[in-house]
């Protein structure tokens, strides 16, 4: 599934809580190399100007840079973080622990 479509799908069912925006980074490039923004497509997470991290077992906790191909993973990624945000951390544990050491 395409990554656009995940996102647009869970647009939709997070619109109660959440706000997505698409943002090119070649044309609005202020915080490029504050938040290492290189890739195509990276999802990050924010709540009242506050930059939310998520540990996903990946060793970065600032964005997810990687393509989801489930919606359910992503909705549930985004009401994850906007729980954990809600009650004031700065830093929240993925529902699924995405390290490649479980991939053969």
């Amino acid at each position: 599934m395409d990554y656009i479509v995940v996102v647009v799908c869970c647009c939709f069912q997070c619109k109660n809580f959440a706000v997505v925006y698409l943002v090119d980074i070649t044309k609005v490039s202020d915080f490029n190399k504050m938040y290492e923004l290189y890739d195509p497509c990276t999802v990050m997470f924010f709540y009242r100007n506050k930059h939310i991290m998520i540990d996903l077992g990946t060793g970065n906790n600032n964005k997810i840079n990687w393509s989801l191909d489930d919606p359910g993973e992503m909705v549930d990624i985004v009401e994850t973080v906007y729980r954990g945000a809600r009650k004031g951390r700065g830093l929240v544990v993925s529902p699924k622990d995405y390290s490649t050491k479980y991939r053969y």
